[in-house]
């Protein structure tokens, strides 16, 4: 047998340990917004709902730091999530939210059966404003302080061990 006829099986051995090494390392898979430490950009976002009004930039400014919470009806996280906004909110925070592709009848039905931590609720019906503060996904949440400027980045469901670090985050920038 020639030496040729064994570099099919080569390549293929070659190529399968090197899927095989990718698969066991460890991959950081976020996404980080360019947007943090930078104005929140300008928006006005008609309610996602009938029950809040809707959001803008302007609600931003002003008073206390607040969080910006973009999130979805159909998104498994931010039913696991949803505990932790109503904690914050119970801290004192106040929480602005943007229902990215969402249907107002939804959003309803949403916040009916996980609780509503929000003020207000914007309709990001197109992605828009997500994709211009840098938002790779859903639930992502970013702290904003009283000038409108974006001071940090959550990436993921907010979990229980990460409401202690929200609240110093917001205690910081006031």
């Amino acid at each position: 047998m020639r030496p040729v006829s064994f570099i099919p099986l080569a390549l293929f051995l070659f190529f399968a340990g090197l899927a095989g090494y990718m698969l066991t390392q460890d991959k950081d898979q976020t996404i980080p917004s360019g947007m943090v430490d930078k104005p929140l950009p300008e928006f006005d976002l008609p309610p996602a709902y009938d029950g809040l009004p809707g959001a803008s930039r302007a609600d931003f400014i002003g008073g206390k730091p607040k969080l910006l919470n973009v999130w979805a009806s159909w998104c498994l996280p931010c039913i696991a999530e949803a505990p932790q906004l109503e904690a914050l909110k119970e801290e004192g925070v106040e929480i602005i939210g943007i229902a990215i592709r969402d249907t107002p009848e939804d959003v309803s039905v949403f916040l009916d059966r996980h609780g509503n931590p929000y003020t207000r609720i914007g309709a990001d019906d197109i992605s828009e404003l997500q994709i211009e503060i840098g938002a790779a996904g859903v639930p992502e949440t970013f702290v904003i302080d009283a000038q409108g400027n974006i001071r940090h980045q959550h990436i993921g469901d907010i979990r229980e061990s990460d409401v202690a670090k929200l609240l110093q985050i917001l205690e910081e920038v006031s």
